[in-house]
């Protein structure tokens, strides 16, 4: 199993708070678009549009129904796949070509099973010398393993079902966000102003479009080409304090063991460029509020998707 040795920095999973939501699971089928641009807020329509998004292999990054700077930049991203005005605002063509008319239902009912409440942790210690005493990195909740299985906000999924235990035998409702894309990718080029990746074909077709986390002024993510290297399902995490970064009182080399919540999340894209990498991340809905340290983050099952289309030798450059 390959290690992911890069410059980020992982915060701790945040526990989920129930909200209510201005809408219940019938509305999101329902659920059309009559004027100009998604409405303001948190709204049905957001939903299914989000959702018909990430159908298209243009992720919104999280569902949770707001609109914002993801929902914007993944309608910008579907203009420009299909040769639409490119302006981020939802029209009657991109509604029409995102198939929002015809779309097949947006809310399914799920069965929480015993095995989803299996394998979770209590919780996971600040301090990454206790990390690297953990034998799994794993889920801290029901809520939070489902919540990545279909692409939703943790807080929305337990807002939509009216809170409570998430208990199994409990049945409640998610959002379908469609079977993954197949096509591999030959090149992925990072937009690092818009905060995009998108995967290319041989023919320069785009096949995917994800929303990422770049890093910052201090800390930024490198220029030029590179390839990948290698791909790693459930990494490792090495933590070297002499390459990286200082983690509390921590001076010496820690290996983190695997799962969602790693540093890296539950995939590692290695790249030429020595310590970094695109990986994947436990806090989705926070990619357009934060800055790496240098590396690509993106949601674990974005980067699970990506790292089945890829392989080593794919071209990844960074445009300025």
């Amino acid at each position: 199993m390959r290690i992911a040795r890069l410059i980020c920095l992982a915060l701790l999973p945040v526990p989920a708070v129930a909200q209510s939501v201005p809408f219940d699971a019938a509305a999101l089928d329902e659920a059309t678009f009559e004027g100009s641009d998604l409405p303001d807020g948190q709204s049905a329509l957001t939903v299914k549009v989000q959702t018909l998004l990430d159908r298209a292999g243009t992720s919104p990054g999280v569902i949770d129904g707001w609109k914002g700077g993801m929902s914007t930049t993944a309608i910008k991203a579907f203009e420009r796949r299909h040769d639409l005005t490119v302006d981020g605002v939802l029209d009657q063509q991109a509604w029409q070509v995102m198939g929002g008319p015809d779309a097949a239902p947006i809310a399914q009912s799920y069965t929480i099973t015993e095995e989803d409440a299996s394998g979770l942790v209590d919780e996971i210690p600040e301090d990454y010398s206790e990390r690297a005493e953990m034998d799994r990195l794993a889920y801290l909740r029901v809520t939070e393993k489902l919540a990545e299985r279909f692409h939703m906000d943790e807080e929305f999924l337990i807002a939509l079902n009216g809170g409570g235990s998430f208990d199994p035998g409990r049945t409640i409702t998610v959002v379908d966000p469609g079977a993954n894309v197949e096509t591999k990718v030959a090149r992925i080029e990072v937009d690092k102003p818009n905060q995009r990746a998108s995967g290319l074909d041989a023919d320069g077709n785009i096949v995917v479009d994800y929303p990422v986390t770049v890093g910052s002024d201090q800390v930024p993510s490198p220029s030029g080409t590179f390839d990948v290297e290698a791909v790693a399902i459930e990494p490792t995490y090495t933590y070297r304090p002499d390459t990286n970064f200082q983690q509390g009182d921590n001076d010496e080399v820690l290996v983190l063991p695997p799962g969602p919540n790693n540093p890296v999340g539950r995939v590692w894209i290695d790249l030429s460029k020595e310590t970094y990498g695109l990986h994947g991340w436990a806090h989705p809905s926070e990619l357009f509020t934060a800055a790496s340290h240098g590396c690509v983050r993106m949601t674990n099952w974005d980067a699970t998707e990506l790292a089945h289309l890829v392989s080593q030798g794919v071209t990844v450059e960074f445009l300025e």
